[in-house]
């Protein structure tokens, strides 16, 4: 049922009421009960959908659900195992040597004569 915009032209008055399609126009003003009443044109003369069930998503079999959770749950996993293999773990040994990186220069070419 939708709910329409109603102002009064004697008090000015403004509201909105929810009525089926089918209801008369209210005529009376609820405030200072004069016929002088008419309903509005606007974006209250719309049906609201409200809650779930008005998306392509929420009719998915069960079949495809499961499957696309499976699939999350791979992606997170091979992310994981990529961290891991990115940051190898510390090493144990004692005598750890590490070299330093010195940037290479570029040797002089040789002059001709």
């Amino acid at each position: 049922m939708p709910t329409y915009e109603y102002e009064c032209d004697a008090c000015n008055h403004a509201f909105e009421e929810f009525q089926s399609f089918s209801e008369k126009v209210l005529k009376k003003c609820p405030k200072c009960k004069k016929s002088k009443l008419r309903r509005l044109f606007g974006t209250g003369s719309a049906i609201l959908f409200k809650g779930s069930g008005f998306y392509e998503t929420d009719y998915r079999s069960d079949s495809y659900k499961s499957s696309a959770s499976a699939d999350k749950e791979s992606i997170a996993k091979s992310e994981t195992a990529a961290k891991t293999d990115s940051n190898p773990a510390p090493s144990t040994d004692s005598k750890s040597t590490t070299k330093e990186s010195k940037p290479t220069t570029p040797k002089p070419s040789p002059k001709k004569d």
